[in-house]
């Protein structure tokens, strides 16, 4: 009988190096043939609000250049802590991602004594979505017309006037409170559940005053409000004419939100590479700016490095005010 020669002796490094080729090509491999089944966009926010739009709005292009169906499921709750906390356990695979607003990330750390999840650990940035403006607005009649009489009008009747938001966290509450924090005002924040309770308030003359997020633009137009500033740092295109926050004299007043998709941490890095290509492009699409545009935004395409730093970086501006304004959850 032949004898079969004995199998050359490989070194430890060797072989460990063989294992951790062979591991760091099963999830490469996985991705390269990511997706195979329906991918699905949890939005932690009810339907009809800025998430909602914007995740129906990357949801039908995308799955066309995917060749798979892209659902879009809202998960709304604890600030957007249910719909986070279900993708943050949700498997690591690029079959579940997050459309969210930057407060779950940014603000609700620092305003909920318990998470279910950390949003630092837990998910990992994907793709920038839109700069979503707050514009301030108040009922037609509170007797003033620009940003510096409102200002001095707060001063002249502190604890009179009243404001609405969609909640205690919400960038409407935050842009208030950051005013607040800057001209030395005082105003009774009321609290409801959603921006359009708070609209209608408005509307109705029940409150004085809040910082819309773009959904009363078409009552401003028709003269049911009155559109006072913008609270970014740089003019609305939609309202060239009406000043910023900072033009009003409150300088470095920059209350926009950005809204993104994030998928659970640990998700192939290829994976994250893809979505961020295909997101970035549809974003960059006329039909897509036009859309955000009307919304009171504007797009903001970045790479998942990107995205990171900008989330971190808002998660210390927003946690000092916080801090400050001893803000809680509601």
């Amino acid at each position: 009988m032949r004898r079969i020669p004995p199998l050359p002796c490989l070194s430890r490094r060797t072989l460990l190096a063989a294992l951790l080729a062979t591991a760091g090509a099963l999830p490469m491999a996985q991705a390269q043939s990511w997706p195979t089944k329906p991918v699905k966009v949890v939005v932690n926010f009810p339907p009809g609000g800025v998430a909602d739009v914007l995740a129906r709005l990357v949801a039908a292009p995308l799955q066309d250049v995917l060749g798979q169906p892209v659902v879009v499921e809202n998960r709304a709750g604890s600030g957007g802590n249910i719909g986070g906390d279900v993708v943050a356990k949700s498997p690591a695979d690029g079959y579940t991602l997050l459309m969210s607003s930057g407060g779950m990330v940014s603000v609700n750390p620092h305003i909920y004594p318990r998470m279910p999840f950390d949003p630092s650990r837990d998910l990992t940035p994907v793709a920038s979505a839109a700069r979503v403006a707050v514009f301030l607005v108040s009922r037609p009649a509170l007797p003033v017309t620009d940003a510096k009489g409102f200002v001095a009008y707060l001063k002249a009747n502190p604890g009179k006037l009243t404001y609405g938001s969609p909640g205690n966290g919400s960038s409407p509450h935050l842009a208030t409170e950051m005013l607040k924090s800057m001209t030395g005002t005082f105003a009774v924040h009321v609290p409801y559940r959603g921006a359009a309770p708070a609209l209608n308030d408005l509307l109705a003359g029940q409150i004085d005053f809040t910082f819309d997020p773009g959904i009363g633009l078409s009552h401003v137009r028709a003269g049911r409000l009155k559109l006072l500033a913008v609270g970014s740092p740089k003019r609305s295109p939609l309202f060239p004419d009406v000043p910023t926050m900072e033009e009003a004299g409150l300088k470095g007043f920059d209350a926009d939100t950005y809204f993104g998709f994030y998928a659970p941490a640990g998700t192939p890095a290829a994976v994250i590479t893809r979505l961020n290509s295909e997101i970035n492009r549809i974003l960059n699409t006329q039909s897509t700016r036009d859309r955000i545009a009307a919304l009171g935004g504007e797009v903001a395409p970045m790479s998942p490095q990107q995205f990171a730093v900008k989330a971190a970086d808002d998660h210390k501006r927003f946690g000092a005010l916080i801090k400050e304004r001893k803000i809680t959850a509601d």
